[in-house]
């Protein structure tokens, strides 16, 4: 338009615009305690946790400290997927907005991001605290950690393709005898990083030594990370803001899910029958010998002459000696050549999919998702939570975007 601006009339539009767009970072703290009301009605059986910091008791002012929020529809449908695995990890907002956006992930019936919980903290938050209070009110839960972020810190003082294969190897193999010995090629390798990685309990990384309760041989953090991604936009937005855009994602993301699924016909969901479809087809190359009763010794097909891995398969247990079965609840090539011998033998056993845990069905990837999130009113009607307090923004939250001053030329 021919127009020529100077740069703070270009700030002060850009300014106004933001706040009429998403609000402001100062005022939309004294509207949070309405919002959890009107998240609370709309959303029956929703947990919101207000923490403020701590001041003068007969103070009417109250500084934010932090906020939790559980959807009570996230609540049940993690509850339905019926695997008890969460991710936890975080991620910084931006300026002018300093905190930490923490989100706990689970993985549901089709391998996908289950969001279940997050929450908006200071910035002092710190990985290692976390760790520590979940140790102390889950002192039963199993911790592992994301083997990348292992990885990450190995190459503090080891680099090197030939470290992270070593480390790969000792993290995927499935049983105890060839984790020793993965461990003891370390060793010949690399004395030094043997010991480095051997002060990390195996529990925590190692498929070996992972148990099967929570149907799952994860060793990334990636359903936080995916997350995590799909919330940049919400880590420059003032609190109410980015609540609501976690909110919403959440909310489309279980319609989006609810589409594809209807989409399915198969006892199983998408992604298990995909990667079953590849175990049946190594299947077909396992040999199998019945003893008679309830043990079958299954190998896998000679290759130059020589014999390869040979497995016992117990299916008054149904575990197979290398133990994937029971780590993914999906069974393993050994498994399925067993059922199909079964069969052949005139035994009634149904098909291999009535094998595979019933996490993976698709009942409970149905039963997972009949949990929706509720749309909430705009702010005008939202209940009012009264004159017990005004809640305030942190200090710490400042103008954001402005631009600084140059510095003029100087003639001598």
């Amino acid at each position: 338009m021919e127009l020529v601006i100077s740069e703070y009339k270009a700030y002060r539009a850009l300014k106004t615009a933001t706040k009429v767009m998403q609000g402001d970072y100062q005022s939309q703290y004294g509207e949070l305690r309405d919002y959890i009301l009107e998240l609370q009605r709309s959303n029956p059986g929703t947990t919101v946790k207000l923490d403020v910091e701590p001041g003068n008791l007969k103070s009417k002012t109250k500084v934010f400290k932090k906020i939790y929020v559980c959807l009570g529809a996230l609540k049940k449908g993690f509850k339905a997927i019926g695997r008890d695995l969460l991710g936890l990890d975080g991620c910084f907002m931006k300026e002018p907005a300093k905190g930490c956006i923490l989100t706990a992930v689970g993985v549901d019936s089709n391998n996908g991001i289950y969001p279940v919980a997050y929450a908006i903290v200071e910035l002092e938050y710190r990985q290692k605290g976390l760790v520590h209070a979940v140790e102390n009110l889950f002192p039963c839960a199993k911790h592992r950690h994301c083997l990348r972020h292992i990885h990450g810190n190995m190459k503090g003082s080891f680099r090197g393709v030939a470290y992270k294969n070593h480390l790969w190897r000792c993290a995927t193999v499935t049983t105890v005898p060839e984790f020793e010995h993965a461990m003891n090629q370390l060793k010949e390798f690399d004395n030094v990083a043997y010991v480095w990685l051997s002060d990390i309990p195996p529990h925590q990384w190692a498929r070996s030594h992972v148990t099967g309760k929570v149907v799952s041989d994860v060793l990334f953090s990636n359903m936080c990370e995916v997350f995590n991604r799909w919330l940049i936009d919400a880590r420059d937005k003032p609190i109410v803001t980015a609540l609501e855009y976690i909110r919403e994602y959440c909310m489309k993301r279980i319609v989006n899910v609810i589409k594809k699924r209807s989409k399915c016909d198969g006892p199983l969901s998408i992604g298990a029958a995909k990667v079953f479809e590849k175990i049946k087809s190594e299947a077909n190359k396992c040999n199998v010998l019945w003893g008679g009763n309830q043990k079958y010794q299954v190998s896998g097909p000679a290759i130059n002459g020589q014999p390869q891995e040979q497995f016992v398969v117990d299916m008054e247990t149904r575990t197979c000696a290398c133990r994937k079965w029971k780590l993914t609840g999906i069974p393993c090539k050994h498994a399925v050549a067993v059922n199909w011998n079964m069969v052949e033998n005139g035994f009634e056993v149904g098909d291999p999919e009535t094998w595979v845990h019933s996490v993976y069905q698709l009942t409970t990837w149905n039963n997972t998702y009949q949990f929706t999130i509720e749309p909430l009113n705009g702010s005008h009607l939202w209940p009012k939570a009264g004159d017990l307090y005004t809640l305030v923004a942190p200090k710490k939250i400042s103008t954001p975007g402005r631009p600084k001053k140059k510095k003029k030329d100087v003639c001598k």
